[in-house]
């Protein structure tokens, strides 16, 4: 017994030095590392201590963690908030759209923009689809003010000449809209970004495939199904994971600006999401610990069910986690 235990010690002896031979004999890459770490603990981890906020009355002077212990009463306040019910909704919804429309929009888009040979073509369509997304929102939504504006804008003034409608559409001024209006701005800006790693992930397919599917009859459609979509899957799982998981992270920047920072009085049944919801009651208002337990709230909530995504994607064989 006493020899199997020290055979053991001096196996791990071995990989301890074998470690620290790596280490020292990468020390150049680690080197590279090092900044990314510590990046990662003073922005992820050391604010993480302000969970404790949630709990806690904290006023403008306290101590960090040393405020007046109040337990679950911000939550409390937050779920008999009639106005939550409507911020949940909106959250969801937006999100869900997003997620049903412009996750598999990048990835047909990627597919088909695989199936163009002349490599010009196919170069330019890329660089117009990635444009929009070094715009900021600041940018863009003054651009999309004009463009679907209501007094000669050019989405009304070409549905008027099409015949299509006999008013011009106010589509940031009615409620209604604005989902539908959230997820195509969204899909605009961020097509040709969110096709980026399913392109990638396409170039990297032996071509051997498809010229062995060639010789087996196989059509344009079936080598985009049974080929370039199935070599690519586990990729887009992976990403579906993650889109699952941030669910209620919506893009706080593209609601401020397309509602004029919450300015607009008729968007906000429609408009208002949790991220904003706690920009405007919980920051502006100075109740920094009802704040807190709201975006702890969010956070937990995706924190489930990106566990649920990767505990569904385990079946498939390509969990994260």
């Amino acid at each position: 017994m006493s020899k199997q235990i020290a055979l053991q010690k001096s196996g791990s002896l071995r990989k301890k030095d074998g470690f620290i031979k790596g280490f020292i004999k990468q020390i150049d890459l680690q080197l590279l590392v090092i900044p990314s770490i510590i990046h990662i603990i003073i922005f992820s981890y050391i604010p993480m201590y302000g969970i404790i906020m949630a709990f806690q009355e904290f006023q403008l002077g306290d101590f960090p963690g040393m405020s007046r212990w109040v337990g679950f009463l911000h939550f409390n306040r937050l779920f008999s908030d009639p106005n939550f019910t409507t911020v949940l909704r909106n959250t969801v919804v937006i999100s869900l759209l997003k997620m049903l429309i412009n996750f598999p929009v990048p990835i047909i888009f990627a597919v088909m923009l695989n199936e163009i040979t002349h490599k010009n073509l196919k170069r330019g369509i890329q660089t117009i689809s990635y444009l929009p997304h070094f715009i900021s929102w600041v940018v863009g939504a003054t651009l999309l003010f004009d463009f679907f504006s209501v007094d000669n804008g050019a989405v009304n003034s070409a549905l008027q000449a099409l015949g299509l409608i006999e008013r011009p559409i106010h589509f940031f001024g009615k409620g209604e809209y604005f989902w539908w209006m959230a997820v195509g701005t969204d899909l605009w800006k961020e097509l040709g970004w969110n096709s980026i790693i399913f392109i990638a992930s396409i170039t990297s397919i032996d071509y051997e495939l498809y010229e062995a599917a060639e010789i087996d009859g196989a059509g344009r459609f079936a080598k985009m199904w049974y080929i370039t979509i199935a070599s690519i899957m586990p990729t887009i799982i992976l990403l579906l994971i993650f889109t699952i998981g941030n669910l209620l992270n919506t893009n706080f920047d593209q609601i401020m600006m397309l509602t004029n920072q919450m300015g607009n009085a008729r968007l906000r049944d429609f408009a208002d999401v949790i991220d904003t919801y706690v920009y405007r009651v919980g920051l502006r208002e100075a109740r920094y610990s009802y704040a807190a337990a709201a975006g702890l709230f969010k956070s937990v909530v995706n924190i489930l069910l990106l566990l649920g995504a990767n505990k569904l994607a385990s079946k498939t064989g390509n969990e994260v986690i």
